[in-house]
């Protein structure tokens, strides 16, 4: 597997009023170690929340976290839903186009589910403006490159452009990925402001994912102090990703730095306008 070295600059947004990057509602939904009927479930007291609505939308973020078909019995356990409710929820998502069953009765997404991306997608300001700095920051750097937001406690990545060499596709447009242990989401969580990155910090859950993970509080704020300024409203962060070969930090920031602060600085001036 090629390695790769991330470096990464928010996105600011000057003269707009400040607006949290983590969403006011809970995104345990997707949090990939809580059972989703647990989350649903801290809701029941809620007469305006719709459960059916809720353990659908888990059902069909259940079939696009994996890779294989899954059967209703893996649905309900990857879940937490009764097999009975995973079973009706499958078979309503079928009915509306969004979810197909082979002869063994293991289910997969179907293509429409696209559709309801590139609503988002094709409606964001961000992402929309974003494409054209990206392909033009890959074209002169010949690296490829990425547009991300904080999302709860992860980050999803909105636009993408390759340079000539092979990008994983892994990092496609709708990834998502821990905040702690990317480039772009330790950028964006040392500009939240001190409340919010406190909530983060309480309640995050650190993975070794290679031998430089960051993987305690102590050392993720000894981290994201030293990219903290006071200016600005930061909305997304973007990076230049380098293929297979490391190069020295100084001997990176000379080369990378300004063409990616620059690009960043040209993307927020386009959002004020």
């Amino acid at each position: 597997m090629a390695r790769r070295l991330a470096v990464a600059k928010a996105v600011p947004v000057m003269d707009v009023p400040a607006a949290p990057l983590v969403p006011a509602i809970p995104t345990a939904l997707f949090d990939r170690d809580v059972l989703a009927a647990e989350t649903i479930g801290r809701f029941a007291e809620d007469s305006d929340f719709v459960t059916a609505l809720a353990r659908g939308l888990a059902v069909l973020l259940a079939l696009s976290d994996k890779k294989r078909r899954m059967s209703i019995a893996q649905v309900s356990h990857r879940t937490g839903i009764p097999r009975a409710t995973a079973r009706r929820s499958l078979y309503t998502l079928q009915k509306l186009g969004f979810v197909a069953a082979d002869d063994a009765q293991h289910f997969y997404l179907r293509p429409r589910v696209l559709s309801i991306s590139h609503a988002y997608l094709s409606s964001s300001p961000l992402a929309v403006l974003a494409q054209p700095v990206l392909d033009r920051l890959s074209d002169s750097l010949h690296e490829g490159c990425s547009l991300a937001i904080l999302d709860g406690d992860e980050i999803v990545y909105l636009a993408r452009s390759s340079s000539s060499r092979i990008m994983s596709p892994a990092l496609n447009v709708g990834r998502r990925l821990p905040a702690y242990c990317t480039s772009i989401g330790q950028v964006l969580l040392a500009h939240l402001p001190d409340r919010e990155l406190d909530e983060y910090l309480a309640h995050a859950r650190f993975y070794r994912y290679t031998d430089y993970t960051l993987t305690t509080v102590e050392r993720l704020r000894e981290t994201l102090e030293p990219v903290r300024d006071a200016g600005g409203h930061y909305v997304a962060g973007m990076n230049v990703i380098l293929q297979g070969r490391l190069l020295p930090a100084a001997e990176m920031a000379e080369q990378f730095f300004r063409p990616l602060h620059e690009a960043s600085l040209e993307l927020g001036s386009l959002l004020v306008g």
